[in-house]
């Protein structure tokens, strides 16, 4: 099977550098059926990579051992969950995930374009080939997922235990679908300019793929918080990590685009600017993957590091080259059709937004690159915190929130004071409401920056509400259809704009969520023995008894929580951390339990108001002496006790240390927080991602004829007036 797995990753690379051969030579001789073989050979490699990745995941179903891979990820005590996700787990496994998922990406935006721009689709496939062939590379001549150890060790080292959440399931492949899925547009960008196709047919064709890479980035830098949230133990989803702050920027590069290219279908303007969206963030998304790789960075989420940091080095220059050369090349191409008619319209307003979003961006890559940068210029690696980064993204955010309620109403080229006056009166009332509230119960003046991003979010919930009660009232004028019809009807003939206005509200209330949460978190870090009580924010939090639990991979040792408010019982929080054994022998036979990894379960009572939030350090030195005699008696007794009573015996002591620490537990260290709001977090994901399906899901037949049917009639009134 590891040999079948080779074979394809070689017969990968030849069919990728043929159909970079014949795309190339199809678009430069006119010849249509180069062009078809070079698309089939996108096809072909997606066959074949879903071959090469099958045979992997069937490695780490089995349990194959032999498969270096899969021994040093995996073993025969993991979870088959975590095996079916083990390919992921190591570099070389996601490596072919990553280029698996942009062939398959790539055969989509190939099959739906195999009849349109004819004159862009063979560059675009070249170009996608030419992701294919570094990644194949890579895996064929640095480093293979199917190399063999001979014999088989009789055991894995087992999946690293931070790994061992259900996130891991979904994380790093929505994290990868977004990266590839932003190599479409990234693709058909460089297509058009070699082609010099320099209109918007490119970015229509592409407007799902973009969509779609969006939202699938979106989504997995979410779960990574919701990780972190819930499994590191910390108390915070976001520590603006480098590999967490690689994720976000071609996320900011990416929503930038969605908006200005409207501006470019409706006016024929910002073209270059779009362009140089695109590529972008097509490289933003090859530098995430290279974070994660290089080592140059420290981070709890990168694999260290590794020889492929040179690669990627030369090949996100080589990207960075082919990016600025083209635009320089088609530069008096790229003039705009016309200019803006006034700063008092919508193509001013996505301008700013743009503006707003790459300002963000180049926060996050200063602050995430500053070691480096510091190193080059002093030779002293310094890097910045978040503090640095709250301290300019925040101010951003409220402004990028505040744009994203001003958009949706104000007219394309040149609005009026009187219509942005009847516009925006619901959304300011809706602002000064959440302002009076908020000066009503008190605070604002301490929290000057949660308080504006309060009223701006209240601000874009004001101007979709209004959008969405003109919208219907006038469908039921028409139709006479009830209110749930009507606005059914509304939001499937005009999915695009109403999906966006669901988008909009989903980031105003994940950024509520941030707001509250950051600025109004209470905690405490106490240290308690059973039967004491802490209390933070309102919330009086008992120790009730300590907990431990001993399996085939770990040990645990807990707590049992009771929250109560005002007397009355909220939850019972069951906080924990979990010991896996390191592999080191020379830790002694019971001292290895408690020398491995650690990761910690939170006790966690979640609220649309307010999450309680609880972790545990148990205090584990009171078992140290025991941990010591029972490793020189294990010592003195290696090799007078067959394996089998060796085994029996030790798992006896782990026991047995276990029940001792659950009946006379020491002072355990908790850190127990309250933070408002935080579940708004997650709510808005789950909004902007219905609005993103909102907008990318097929019309349906019948609404495609309902809008052909205004549009025709609207066409005639417009003769009619000539």
């Amino acid at each position: 099977m590891p040999t079948l797995g080779r074979a394809c990753l070689i017969l990968a690379l030849a069919i990728a550098a043929w159909g970079i051969a014949a795309s190339i030579h199809g678009a430069r001789s006119g010849r249509r059926g180069w062009v078809s073989s070079g698309r089939h050979a996108v096809y072909a490699v997606a066959a074949v990579l879903t071959i090469a990745f099958g045979v992997l995941e069937l490695a780490f179903l089995r349990t194959d051992l032999s498969n270096v891979l899969v021994a040093n990820h995996s073993s025969t005590t993991t979870p088959t969950f975590y095996k079916f996700s083990g390919p992921w787990s190591s570099q070389e496994g996601s490596l072919l995930l990553w280029v698996w998922l942009l062939s398959l990406w790539s055969s989509g935006a190939l099959y739906l374009t195999r009849r349109r721009l004819r004159d862009v689709a063979p560059w675009a496939t070249a170009v996608l080939l030419g992701f294919a062939t570094f990644f194949v590379s890579l895996l064929v001549f640095k480093t293979t997922p199917f190399a063999i150890t001979n014999p088989a060790p009789p055991e894995g080292a087992g999946l690293s235990p931070l790994l061992r959440h259900p996130s891991m399931m979904m994380h790093p492949p929505m994290l990868y679908s977004g990266y590839t899925l932003f190599t479409v547009p990234f693709a058909f960008a460089v297509g058009a300019l070699i082609a010099g196709r320099l209109g918007a047919d490119w970015i229509k064709q592409t407007r799902a793929f973009t969509l779609a890479a969006w939202a699938c980035l979106g989504v997995g830098i979410v779960l990574g918080a919701r990780w972190s949230y819930s499994e590191l133990g910390w108390g915070g989803y976001w520590a603006w990590d480098p590999v967490e702050n690689a994720s976000l920027m071609p996320w900011l590069t990416g929503t930038a685009f969605l908006h200005s290219a409207m501006i470019q279908e409706k006016r024929g303007m910002l073209r270059t600017w779009n362009l140089g969206l695109v590529l972008a963030s097509g490289i933003l998304a090859v530098l995430g993957t290279f974070l994660v790789r290089s080592g140059v960075l420290e981070s709890i989420h990168a694999f260290g590091a590794s020889t492929l940091g040179v690669p990627f080095l030369v090949f996100i220059g080589v990207l960075v080259t082919m990016a600025v050369g083209l635009l320089v090349w088609r530069s008096r191409e790229l003039r705009s059709e016309n200019r803006l008619d006034s700063l008092l319209s919508r193509e001013s307003i996505f301008l700013l937004n743009n503006l707003v979003l790459v300002g963000m961006c180049f926060v996050v890559f200063w602050g995430t690159f500053f070691p480096l940068i510091s190193e080059a210029l002093t030779g002293e690696r310094a890097a910045v915190g978040p503090p640095w980064f709250d301290r300019y993204a925040a101010p951003l955010a409220i402004i990028l929130v505040l744009l994203s309620g001003i958009g949706p109403v104000i007219a394309w080229r040149r609005a009026t004071w009187a219509n942005a006056r009847r516009n925006f009166v619901v959304p300011v009332s809706a602002a000064g409401l959440c302002a009076l509230t908020l000066v009503a119960v008190g605070g604002p003046a301490e929290r000057p920056r949660a308080f504006a991003m309060f009223c701006a979010a209240a601000f874009v919930l004001g101007t979709v509400g209004q959008e969405l009660f003109r919208g219907v009232r006038a469908r039921r004028a028409m139709a006479s259809e009830s209110l749930p019809v009507a606005l059914v009807s509304l939001v499937r003939r005009n999915q695009r704009r109403y999906g966006g206005y669901t988008v909009h509200v989903g980031i105003a209330v994940v950024f509520v969520g941030i707001a509250a949460s950051t600025a109004f978190n209470s905690v405490r870090d106490v240290r308690l023995s059973p039967g004491d009580t802490a209390r933070v924010k309102g919330y009086d939090l008992t120790y009730v008894r300590a907990t431990s639990e001993v399996n085939s991979e770990k040990i645990a040792f807990g707590a049992v929580l009771d929250v109560r408010r005002d007397g009355d019982h909220v939850a019972t929080l069951r906080p924990s951390q979990s010991y896996y054994p390191s592999l080191d022998g020379s830790l002694g036979a019971l001292g290895r339990f408690f020398e491995g990894e650690r990761t910690s379960e939170v006790g966690l009572r979640a609220g649309m108001n307010r999450d309680v939030w609880t972790a545990v350090e148990p205090n584990t030195a009171p078992l140290q002496k025991l941990i010591d005699e029972g490793d020189r008696r294990f010592a003195a007794a290696a090799g007078k006790l067959a394996p089998e009573q060796a085994s029996a015996l030790l798992g006896a002591a782990v026991r047995a240390l276990a029940e001792r620490y659950r009946r006379d537990p020491p002072p355990a260290n908790f850190r127990l927080m309250v933070s408002p709001m935080a579940s708004w977090i997650w709510l808005g994901v789950m909004i902007a991602l219905a609005g993103a399906l909102i907008a990318i899901w097929p019309r349906p037949p019948s609404a495609r004829r309902e809008l052909s049917g205004a549009y025709k009639a609207r066409l005639a009134r417009e003769l009619s007036r000539a």
